[in-house]
């Protein structure tokens, strides 16, 4: 007999695994060694739970005609028709042309802003100058929006407003600008792009802090100047961050807050500030329609999703970097 057919007859089967040695079991082991970090984790993962999944609940009353006295589960059902009287009412065009114009807007002016603000603070060589800049950039975030919007309704005041004062003083006319619809979409960004150009520029500052300083030192050497070792070792170091966030922002496309918009809208400005959020607001809690406006917010959500999905699936393919 060969010593292969030795070596066959007295191989013995791999022992099947124990219920000691289960994936279940290791999973139970690890959870019961380290069970505080555990316990710290259930807190924020209920919140998310109760805040963030809990609600989906209500949102099958998009697809019925709700009605309090029978309850979320009680109320008929209806299909797409809210969706179908959304999509086919004379405000939809006016409705989603604004939305995508302030956020397209936005993104257009609002995202290189942060970056650039981290590229020069980054290339700051005094530190009590570049931590004043940081303090002075960062601050504007943490206004409310309702002080941010009151200053700003007192800076452009066709009366007393500093603007028009300054206007008034080299002989032209004041201007009630928040009256003014054409000028809304451009008070609104480059207000927003103010307060939070600072608190934005902190991901890429940090992003720049991890660049290895070896690859600086390295072009000092070969003669490169400040904008060529920007160009080539700052951008391209920060750039996977520049692509996250720009899909993320990409993402909340459609996600225009109503609150500083409500803050600023008047019915002079109406046709240029009235946005999809304000409708929610206005239909949801002002007149009680209740399925129409959640038929609305749906909507909106389900085209923030498919613009991440579409807009990832294009870095990815254009880059190595992507969200999933």
């Amino acid at each position: 007999m060969s010593s292969k057919t030795i070596a066959a007859g007295t191989a013995r089967p791999a022992p099947a695994s124990t219920g000691k040695n289960s994936p279940l079991a290791t999973a139970f082991k690890k959870i019961k060694r380290h069970w505080q970090l555990y316990l710290i984790f259930l807190v924020p993962l209920a919140v998310v739970l109760i805040f963030s999944y809990g609600p989906m609940y209500g949102l099958q009353i998009a697809f019925k005609d709700f009605m309090a006295s029978k309850g979320i589960v009680g109320s008929p059902w209806v299909g797409l028709k809210h969706f179908r009287s959304f999509i086919t009412s004379y405000q939809f065009p006016r409705l989603l042309g604004n939305t995508l114009g302030i956020s397209i807007y936005s993104l257009l002016a609002g995202f290189p802003i942060p970056v650039l603000l981290a590229l020069m603070i980054n290339e700051c060589g005094n530190a009590k100058f570049k931590k004043s800049v940081q303090m002075v950039s960062y601050a504007p975030h943490f206004i409310s929006t309702v002080i941010m919007v009151s200053i700003l309704l007192m800076f452009l005041s066709p009366r007393s407003g500093f603007i028009n004062n300054v206007v008034a003083l080299f002989g032209g006319e004041r201007i009630d600008f928040i009256a003014k619809p054409e000028y809304f979409k451009s008070l609104y960004v480059w207000s927003g792009i103010w307060q939070n150009m600072g608190y934005s520029s902190i991901i890429y500052i940090a992003a720049l802090a991890g660049i290895d300083p070896a690859l600086h030192e390295a072009a000092v050497v070969d003669g490169a100047s400040k904008l060529r070792r920007i160009w080539h070792i700052d951008i391209p170091g920060i750039l996977p961050t520049v692509i996250i966030m720009l899909i993320l922002d990409c993402g909340k496309l459609m996600n225009v807050g109503y609150e500083k918009v409500l803050l600023m809208q008047n019915s002079l400005n109406m046709s240029s500030s009235d946005i999809i959020s304000t409708f929610v607001y206005r239909m949801g809690l002002e007149q009680a329609q209740y399925s129409f406006s959640t038929a609305v917010g749906l909507f909106n959500s389900v085209i923030n999703t498919v613009l991440l999905v579409a807009v990832n699936q294009v870095a990815r393919k254009c880059s190595e970097t992507s969200l999933f």
